[in-house]
């Protein structure tokens, strides 16, 4: 695979989408159509543990998507596109994280604020200004409310003002915020918790948190009790964790 608008690594059993044309890094539909066919790499690689988007530069992660594809002849393709990105990443299974060392806007906020979790340094600013140019931010208006609800969510959407990555931490759109100075060492060790963990665990406590998102609490707690006895519990490396605790030792993952 050969990218122009983004740079696609495997490293070990981590897969990162570098958005690569900084200072700003507009998501165009040629970068999308990148990112998509970065991802459906990532779906096919069962080997993989981890998913980390980047980006280049110190000035944004993603000023958004280019305003330019808005027009009338474009924004349909830019739509499918943008929103095909997003469809991708609800069928991965591993984790997803987002890191951030610049603004996310538009665009960029809601494509790191979907990853699964956000780790950002201190300059950081997210926001969704897409009001201001009389239009709304389709991802974000879908998915805020499940996970900062509707008060900030309408905040955001219909003030566009910009918010600082602690203000992202305290509403839950940010996991972690870290100096600016220290960031891409605090970003390893984010990394590296959760890479020392099994593989297959981690991707069956995705589902089980992903399965009850739209259910009431008791339907959700079934849907985990199933995945958690037919598909967590049948794992090597369940078993293999719970014997190292009892032999109080350190588990020795297969990743199977």
């Amino acid at each position: 695979m050969a990218f122009q608008l983004i740079k696609y690594e495997k490293k070990g059993k981590v897969a990162t989408v570098t958005l690569n044309t900084p200072p700003l890094n507009w998501l165009t539909i040629a970068m999308m159509k990148e990112i998509n066919e970065a991802l459906t790499d990532v779906l096919k690689d069962t080997s993989l543990q981890l998913l980390v988007f980047d980006h280049a530069g110190e000035k944004a992660f993603s000023s958004g998507a280019a305003v330019e594809d808005h027009t009338e002849d474009k924004v349909d393709e830019m739509i499918g596109q943008f929103h095909r990105i997003f469809r991708n990443m609800v069928e991965i299974d591993i984790p997803t994280v987002g890191v951030m060392n610049g603004v996310a806007l538009g665009g960029g906020c809601e494509l790191i604020s979907f990853c699964d979790m956000v780790v950002a340094s201190e300059k950081s600013r997210l926001g969704q200004p897409e009001i201001a140019v009389g239009v709304f931010p389709p991802v974000a208006a879908a998915w805020f409310p499940k996970i900062i609800g509707l008060k900030k969510t309408y905040e955001l959407l219909l003030t566009g003002k910009m918010i600082s990555a602690k203000e992202a931490e305290a509403i839950g759109l940010v996991n972690v915020v870290i100096p600016t100075e220290t960031f891409r060492e605090g970003v390893d060790k984010f990394l590296a918790d959760l890479l020392n963990k099994s593989r297959p665990v981690s991707v069956w406590t995705k589902r089980a948190s992903k399965a009850g998102l739209s259910l009431d609490f008791a339907q959700a707690l079934e849907a985990s009790e199933i995945i958690y006895m037919s598909g967590c519990m049948a794992t090597k490396d369940a078993r293999e964790g719970i014997t190292a605790f009892l032999e109080k030792r350190k588990p020795v993952w297969k990743d199977e």
